[in-house]
């Protein structure tokens, strides 16, 4: 979990609570009960406690779409240990103050804030992001600039993580954050446990640039998924950009193009976030020699693996195993 994030109590799940203030968007509201919301049978535990709030008894969402009803009250709120704040497209309509206070709460009491798109609007205007970092949707950053100038906004980014409290930039970016923060919480496995049921990327870097205003092709490039599948099988092998382009009989041009216009991302920048997931895989599953993963995910020595893993994670190799990996069994007494 983060650094400055809230511990549920013994014995319960994390909580995960959403306040919906009228005029929210469907779509983000749906992204957060996918990831965080849904029972999980297939990995055998609820990985949080998921709750709905609102201001009021019925909530009129986006456009008049449908009214949200029999979600409780705005209390629950002091409840949450990651509280994700509503987002709307009303950028310049004020929040509500008694919503802008839970926000506030919530920060006092070390609870970890989470924003989807606009909803970065509602930490900034709760007063929680200043001096912090944050981003919010291309379209409105001169908007919140100009309102918010205290916060550090990056808007070519999908989403920033600053501890205890992550924005996402975008509706699609809020999957991206959500299952950001399950792997923060539960580790590389779990999180493309809850991808898979997505079928949805596992893993887009933070860092990747915001699709703006980005031409459609006239005519749709092969699909990469068969590279993909097969490079995925083949990550101990010294796999190159060059190599890859010659096995799809495209030039290394043609490949770097695909791949920023399918995946958003370059070749080597996927194969190196994919090395990792697979050596934090790895970790997870027990295997305790730091060489033995680096070679197994191509990431070459335990020097690499570690600083790879500091980068992207946060963690060292060995803080990384003490949370996500097996049990360690307690020593026979003497």
């Amino acid at each position: 979990m983060p650094q400055g994030s809230s511990q549920p109590a013994a014995g319960r799940p994390h909580r995960v609570v959403v306040i919906v203030d009228e005029n929210s968007n469907p779509f983000e509201l749906g992204c957060a009960i996918e990831v965080f919301g849904l029972p999980r049978p297939e990995l055998g535990r609820d990985l949080y406690d998921f709750r709905l709030c609102s201001p009021e008894p019925r909530t009129l969402m986006r456009d008049g779409f449908f009214t949200l009803t029999g979600v409780a009250d705005l209390a629950a709120a002091d409840e949450a240990d990651t509280l994700i704040v509503p987002n709307r497209p009303d950028v310049d309509v004020p929040r509500r103050p008694a919503l802008l206070a839970a926000v506030r709460r919530a920060r006092d009491r070390g609870a970890r804030l989470v924003g989807f798109c606009s909803g970065a609007f509602t930490l900034a205007e709760a007063g929680v992001l200043d001096g912090r970092r944050a981003t919010a949707h291309w379209r409105w950053a001169d908007t919140f600039r100009g309102r918010f100038p205290a916060v550090r906004l990056e808007t070519d980014v999908l989403f920033v993580d600053d501890g205890d409290i992550l924005t996402a930039a975008g509706s699609a970016a809020a999957l991206d954050l959500g299952l950001y923060v399950v792997r923060r919480d539960h580790g590389a496995e779990i999180a493309n446990a809850v991808s898979r049921r997505l079928v949805f990327a596992g893993h887009r870097d933070g860092g990747q640039r915001q699709f703006v205003e980005r031409p459609v092709p006239r005519v749709a490039d092969a699909s990469l998924a068969p590279l993909l599948a097969w490079a995925r099988e083949h990550l101990d092998a010294p796999l190159t950009v060059s190599g890859l382009a010659a096995r799809a009989t495209v030039s290394p041009a043609t490949l770097h193009r695909r791949f920023r216009t399918q995946l958003g991302t370059t070749p080597l920048a996927w194969l190196t976030g994919e090395r990792l997931a697979l050596a934090c895989r790895l970790i997870e599953r027990g295997e305790p020699r730091l060489d033995v993963v680096a070679r197994k995910c191509g990431l070459g020595t335990a020097a690499n693996l570690r600083a790879l893993m500091r980068r992207e994670t946060g963690l060292t190799p060995s803080a990384y195993r003490r949370r996500f990996g097996p049990p360690t069994a307690p020593r026979p007494a003497a």
